[in-house]
């Protein structure tokens, strides 16, 4: 029988028997900072580098109901011994629930035990790391001058991207498109809450403007092309996580200086995978960030290259600032037990 939750001016100490902490989505959404999430990933990008940590493989399905996709991911960070597994997925119709479309929740556990040990609110923690990873690739690899900073995508996650990214250069423009122009307001007011001019341009324009461009849309075919990004860009590409979706121009990956959070995710379900199925790229051509992170790969070697960041999501980024998150609860006394 689940015993109630305590209160947190209780869980001083865990309660007797088998028992699992929970940090809930509210103790996440006011304890864990872009900066923390910063750190957390950088570190897990590292550790994967250096093959001290490993992703499992990602289970990810549509289940026929809902028009959901659902899916595992999981692995093991033996830098921090941290284990564990993200369970959600996506559900196109919440917004008319007034919910957010991708949910799911971490699950915690000892590593020298197997024991569950905490189970931690998913949803904030997914939008949070996810705009660490692109805000990690732009520190290590935008130009240091970069000026323009250009949006393609203006959903739930576009916010969490662009104050993530505006914290890694001083930017003095935004410039954004999106498919669905009615949604770009919600992203100028982000803009103008970090005090930068906002513009809602064509496609086209973007490209030839922004010296870093973030794709964060749910795509399923290309949107910015080659022949409309100039020399020197960096491009984040968040948006491909699954097979057959598709931000980017393959014959754009194939011009640029390719760098992933994790390779085989990015052969088979990120970005490159649609140049990789033409045979436009290899796979051992791209970089993980980790190398870069680590001081083993010297990232950006010229104003002129394009570099492109294929953010595809791995299981270790929530696992790292999920643990960071029980961390920091325990530490302000905001950790609830549930007695299994």
């Amino acid at each position: 029988m689940i015993a109630p939750l305590k209160a947190a001016a209780e869980t001083a100490s865990a309660p007797a028997g088998t028992s699992i902490k929970v940090v809930s989505e509210a103790t996440c959404r006011r304890i864990v900072t872009r900066s923390a999430a910063f750190t957390a990933v950088e570190q897990v990008f590292g550790a994967m580098a250096k093959g001290d940590a490993v992703n499992f493989p990602v289970v990810r399905e549509a289940i026929g109901h809902a028009d959901a996709l659902y899916g595992f991911k999981s692995g093991f960070d033996r830098s921090r011994a941290v284990l564990g597994v993200k369970s959600g997925g996506y559900w196109p119709g919440n917004l008319a629930k007034g919910l957010t479309n991708h949910q799911s929740t971490v699950v915690l556990f000892d590593p020298d035990s197997g024991r569950p040990a905490a189970l931690v609110g998913g949803n904030y923690l997914t939008a949070v790391r996810t705009a660490a990873a692109s805000a990690v690739s732009i520190a290590h690899l935008a130009r240091p001058d970069a000026t323009v900073l250009g949006m393609l995508g203006a959903g739930h996650q576009a916010g969490f991207q662009l104050r993530a990214a505006a914290e890694q250069r001083s930017f003095d423009k935004v410039i954004a498109w999106n498919y669905h122009p009615d949604m770009l307001p919600s992203l100028a007011s982000v803009a103008a809450e970090l005090g930068l001019p906002f513009e809602a341009v064509e496609r086209e324009r973007l490209g030839r403007e922004a010296d870093v461009i973030i794709t964060i849309s749910s795509s399923w075919e290309a949107q910015l092309m080659r022949d409309r990004v100039r020399p020197g860009t960096h491009i984040a590409c968040m948006g491909t996580d699954t097979k057959g979706k598709q931000e980017v121009d393959p014959a754009l990956v194939a011009a640029a200086t390719v760098f992933t959070d994790e390779v085989a995710q990015s052969v088979g379900i990120g970005e490159a995978q649609h140049a990789i199925a033409r045979g436009m790229i290899a796979a051992d051509a791209i970089i993980p960030i980790g190398a870069v992170i680590n001081g083993t790969h010297p990232g950006r070697r010229s104003a002129d290259e394009i570099t492109l960041f294929d953010g595809t999501g791995v299981g270790l980024q929530d696992l790292a600032v999920a643990s960071v998150a029980v961390e920091l609860a325990e530490a302000e006394g905001l950790v609830s037990w549930v007695e299994l």
